[in-house]
């Protein structure tokens, strides 16, 4: 019965974005399809956290512009004026960053008692200055290489499709990193310090031309698909059109988004997979166990720290993915666009109301969550002029009513989290229990 009952969820999820098809165009449908199953992957990333081993990770978007930072410097070319110009004083002052760390740690080991906090103190002050005195010269130069187009190092010059498990790559290390701090902590401080992190690396991201742009952001990415104007020249494309008896130029359109849908499905199914097959492993069910009751575990002489640090940087780096495939689907990096609130409340949303701990119902909510945020504005529209279709035109409440409309995506977001919450507080698709859950 709960099969068939899944098969209907998502029956009624497609179907919703057939409505938009038939309704609106099938341009608009398979753009929120795109945008669906990146945020199916990206709810994965904070399932396997959260449902797992009940880690509760704000800082979501921090990783997420990790992949975004992934795509930047795998696909771009590099500029050689600024490598010129001040790469190898920024290799110099990674070094010198280095041998900071590297003393400063030798010296805690070695010395003790008052004298180790004071040569701690003199190597991390003196590194801090020799580093910004090599760093602070290369980033002016770089900077200065034609600022309005350029103004950063570039990339690898390589296929974006890379930039994926790039991305992956570098949310994972800096899960590594955090998780090293911060999963000592329980519950809500680890919370906040997830929260912070994510600031950190966004406010890094927004300030460092030389590495990113800052808010110039990065145009013009390199696709994994070709580009409109190449099929609406292809020979091959235009006899295909010709075929289907439809226009060239709003067929190419599909035709890419299709390419993107193809693309994004072969991930999303890949890390549902490798998800679902973690989750019913010996590992899965202790990861659960430890979830459940921490103490229990602890006294039976598993590693709870560790486990959680695996846990972090396998969801971490799902997400990194993800955010990898938004910047490739946008076509270019905005670090202004992270907003660490608004999005992670949306991801935990998808993830509470498709069912925690159950990497179906991760996915469903990724859809589910995703369209009707993308719907309810367009769909709030029309319920306002239906409703004030009668009214005089000059009406002071028809013109609140009619501007009022977009905020209704707020309305129904919060109006379908509490209703899951009220019918069904496990999610739609809720955890199986049991060994084969």
């Amino acid at each position: 019965m709960s099969i068939n009952r899944n098969v209907l969820l998502f029956a009624g999820m497609f179907g919703l974005l057939a409505i938009v098809g038939f309704g609106q165009s099938w341009s608009v449908a398979l753009t929120i399809f795109n945008l669906c199953l990146i945020s199916a992957i990206m709810a994965l990333g904070v399932n396997i956290q959260w449902g797992y081993a009940g880690l509760f990770n704000v800082g979501i978007m921090g990783f997420a512009a990790l992949g975004g930072v992934a795509a930047v410097l795998v696909s771009k070319p590099p500029v050689t004026e600024a490598w010129g110009a001040g790469a190898m004083g920024i290799g110099l002052a990674i070094v010198s960053l280095g041998v900071t760390i590297g003393a400063t740690i030798y010296a805690r080991r070695k010395l003790t008692g008052r004298v180790r906090n004071l040569a701690s103190l003199a190597i991390i002050v003196a590194g801090f200055f020799i580093t910004r005195g090599i760093f602070d010269p290369a980033v002016s130069a770089i900077e200065a290489i034609e600022p309005a187009k350029t103004g950063y190092l570039g990339g690898l010059g390589l296929p974006i499709i890379l930039s994926w498990l790039v991305g992956g790559l570098f949310a994972a290390a800096a899960a590594w990193l955090v998780g090293k701090i911060a999963l000592g902590l329980r519950s809500d401080y680890l919370a906040i310090a997830t929260l912070g992190i994510a600031e950190i690396i966004l406010a890094v991201l927004k300030n460092e031309d030389w590495l990113t742009r800052g808010v110039k952001n990065v145009a013009g990415l390199e696709r994994p698909v070709p580009r409109e104007i190449e099929l609406q020249n292809a020979d091959w494309f235009i006899s295909l059109a010709d075929t289907l008896g439809t226009n060239v130029i709003s067929f190419s359109s599909i035709f890419v988004k299709l390419s993107y849908s193809v693309l994004f499905t072969i991930v999303l199914l890949a890390i549902l997979w490798l998800s679902e097959k973690a989750l019913k492993s010996p590992w899965g069910r202790m990861m659960r166990a430890i979830r459940d009751n921490r103490d229990a575990a602890e006294a039976m002489g598993k590693d709870v720290t560790r486990r959680h640090l695996q846990v972090f940087i396998l969801g971490s780096a799902v997400v990194g993915i993800a955010g990898a495939m938004l910047t490739t689907l946008d076509g270019q990096f905005t670090p202004t666009t992270y907003n660490p609130l608004r999005f992670t409340f949306l991801i935990w949303v998808m993830v509470i109301v498709g069912g925690s701990g159950n990497n179906w119902g991760a996915v469903l909510g990724g859809f589910l969550i995703w369209f009707v945020w993308i719907e309810a504005e367009p769909a709030g529209a029309w319920l306002m002029n239906l409703v004030t279709s009668g009214m005089n035109e000059g009406s002071a409440l028809r013109d609140h009513l009619i501007t009022s409309a977009p905020h209704m995506r707020l309305m129904v977001m919060g109006m379908i989290l509490l209703l899951v919450l009220r019918f069904s507080p496990r999610g739609l698709i809720p955890e199986k229990s049991g060994r084969g859950g």
